[in-house]
């Protein structure tokens, strides 16, 4: 098997199309569940999770039935060319709908159909990349998955402000074309590894539960508490922007391209990085900073924040609080980076999709957890949204305690 980085480019059109989705997703259906539907922040933060409920029930589950599938398509691209196509069309309907439980119908179909092949796409990096390549690599799909954010947010923003279905109409063709893509260049490996072990999720996870070394239990639990203090501010940061900044959905927006850009500029160096000073080591670096760039966001006024210092081609009003979300994807870009190539390196190449699906179970559960504890606490202060950033330092840091007693999951040196 080689590492070929043009099929790699090709292969991150599939996370492109995901990261379009939910980009879209996370910055508008907020400001509809307020402005149209009239919901309160903890059922705001309810609705914002049922996307992870469904990944949660359905992501595990399908990465290990991905790994056992034999098709002449292959084991993993049946799952997208049923995925992909209903998810775009129910996704174009969600502005356009005006009842709440059309509404619901459409984000539950939407949310079963994503679940449904996001975990076969991302476990196919592993299944065409030898294991010393795999930061380099999952840095180029989520290079690919930054692009599809950016579009998302700042291209997005604007087509909100000429009519708030245009987005979701752009994020439903996208998806449709990165599918074809996927579907027309990546060729599954024909022989797949074999082992002993049936493929299975809830086998895997007792495994991992009772294995004495605790390396990959502890892994996945900072994958979870990295995730809840991310998930917690993402969910809101609309609301956030609007009522504590006193700026509009398109900043909102703007803002979180901002965030994305410097992920997607980091996307690729933070593989290299993974690479020369350890998964392990360069995870650590990136909780360190994105926990401290959070707590300063925090403690600085929303005057200060919200301040304009230049305004830049594409990327639009630079604030202070870009600053800090640019800091922010930087160390974002070097923790996501190199958590899944860890998790995929502690098992063999037979079992990489039911350890995909133990990725999701960890992260999915941490982002139903985030938004509801974030609603809450919204809740409880009197809808005071600045304390969305209470939550992320403190699971930063647990996280960071939790990294320190990892000792697997690192590049192999054989493919």
């Amino acid at each position: 098997m080689k590492f070929n980085y043009g099929k790699i480019f090709l292969l991150g059109f599939g996370f492109f199309g995901v990261s379009v989705i939910w980009s879209v997703y996370n910055a508008f259906v907020p400001l509809f569940l307020e402005s149209r539907y009239g919901l309160s922040p903890v059922w705001i933060g309810f609705f914002m999770t049922l996307d992870n409920i469904a990944a949660l029930l359905i992501q595990p589950p399908v990465g290990a039935w991905s790994d056992r599938l034999r098709t002449p398509l292959g084991r993993r691209i049946p799952f997208i060319l049923i995925g992909a196509p209903v998810g775009a069309v129910v996704f174009g309907l969600i502005p356009v709908v005006q009842a709440l439980p059309l509404f619901v119908a459409c984000t539950t179909t939407l949310l079963l159909s994503m679940a449904f092949w996001r975990t076969p796409v991302v476990a196919l990096m592993p299944d065409i990349t030898p294991s010393r390549f795999r930061s380099q690599a999952n840095g180029i799909i989520n290079f690919m998955g930054g692009i599809g954010a950016i579009i998302a947010f700042l291209v997005g923003g604007t087509l909100y402000e000429m009519n708030s279905a245009y987005p979701f109409w752009m994020g439903s063709g996208l998806v449709i074309i990165a599918a074809l893509l996927v579907f027309i260049f990546i060729k599954e490996p024909k022989e797949y590894e074999e082992t002993g072990v049936r493929p299975n999720m809830l086998a895997s996870l007792k495994e991992v539960i009772q294995d004495k070394d605790k390396s990959a239990l502890r892994l996945f639990l900072a994958i979870f508490a990295w995730f809840v203090g991310y998930n917690a501010i993402e969910a809101f940061f609309s609301l956030y922007t609007v009522n504590h900044l006193n700026l509009t959905g398109k900043d909102a927006s703007t803002l979180l391209g901002h965030l994305s850009t410097l992920f997607v500029l980091s996307a690729l160096g933070a593989g290299f990085i993974g690479a020369k000073l350890g998964r392990r080591i360069t995870i650590s670096i990136g909780l360190i900073v994105l926990g401290a760039m959070i707590s300063i966001i925090y403690t600085l006024p929303a005057a200060t924040l919200a301040t304009p210092l230049t305004n830049l081609p594409a990327l639009g009003t630079i604030r202070v609080i870009s600053l800090f979300l640019m800091g922010s994807g930087f160390a974002w870009a070097l923790i996501n980076i190199n958590s899944l190539p860890m998790v995929v390196d502690m098992v063999e190449n037979a079992r990489t999709g039911t350890y995909t699906g133990l990725y999701y179970l960890f992260s999915t559960l941490a982002a139903i957890a985030g938004p509801n504890i974030n609603g809450w606490i919204v809740q409880l202060s009197g809808r005071d949204y600045s304390t969305i950033m209470l939550v992320a330092p403190f699971f930063m840091l647990m996280a960071l305690i939790l990294m320190w007693g990892v000792r697997r999951g690192e590049a192999q040196a054989v493919a």
